[in-house]
């Protein structure tokens, strides 16, 4: 079996509903994947079961059985018994710290390489790369390490926007991202854009979306990736 993983930047694009716009790079996945477990532990502001009623609602369409991992007296087994595995955004650290605790990462990891499908958005996304070092979230908690699933071997950063607000002091995401390969620099980073994804198939990764990504790696910095472009050779990275 080969690795089938989709890393959405976000659950939405402007005042779209929830996951709306990742409906059509989400139901290829879901071909021969009807039981899914969804992991809500990103999600710190709000309850579990309200996070798994709002992926619920929002992949109604796909018509599939949607159950959340802290509805399961067993999370290793829940895994394991799934057809699919999904995890949503929120804080970063927290899910994390949560993954560890349960003992999954490396389970995860396993049961993707086997072929199980995997969905993330957000921190979703960024525990599927090599580590969380390029999450713009608070450290509100610790976990055990920055080490993460490997479903890819680079950085992600999700909501990639090197915005400024006028007036505003602090760094851009991209002086951020700088600093990272500073101190890494033969690591890749790739920005996907709120609306666009990546979608690795094997030893395959496209960019998914109408809007290009970025790529940070030493002296590369902000480097536009067109939309369509084959990625391939991150995965060699």
């Amino acid at each position: 079996m080969t690795i089938n993983a989709l890393l959405l930047s976000s659950s939405r694009v402007g005042d779209t509903p929830y996951l709306a716009h990742a409906i059509p790079f989400i139901k290829p996945l879901t071909a021969k994947a009807q039981k899914w477990i969804f992991i809500p532990y990103a999600g710190v502001s709000m309850s579990y079961d309200t996070y798994l009623a709002s992926v619920v609602t929002g992949l109604s369409e796909l018509e599939l059985d949607i159950s959340g991992i802290h509805q399961h007296p067993d999370p290793q087994q829940a895994i394991k018994d799934a057809d699919g595995i999904l995890i949503g955004g929120g804080n970063t650290f927290h899910l994390l710290h949560q993954l560890y605790r349960y003992d999954l990462v490396t389970l995860i990891g396993e049961q993707v390489a086997l072929g199980k499908p995997y969905i993330g958005w957000s921190a979703g996304s960024n525990v599927s790369g090599l580590s969380i070092r390029t999450t713009n979230d608070m450290p509100i908690i610790e976990p055990p390490s920055f080490k993460a699933l490997n479903l890819v071997p680079f950085q992600l950063n999700p909501h990639y926007s090197n915005y400024q607000a006028p007036g505003h002091n602090g760094e851009t995401r991209a002086q951020r991202l700088l600093e990272f390969t500073k101190v890494d620099p033969l690591t890749p980073v790739v920005g996907i854009v709120e609306g666009s994804a990546l979608w690795r198939q094997g030893d395959k990764l496209s960019l998914l979306g109408d809007q290009p990504a970025y790529l940070f790696c030493g002296e590369q910095q902000e480097i536009p990736i067109p939309v369509g472009s084959d990625l391939s050779h991150l995965l060699k990275a």
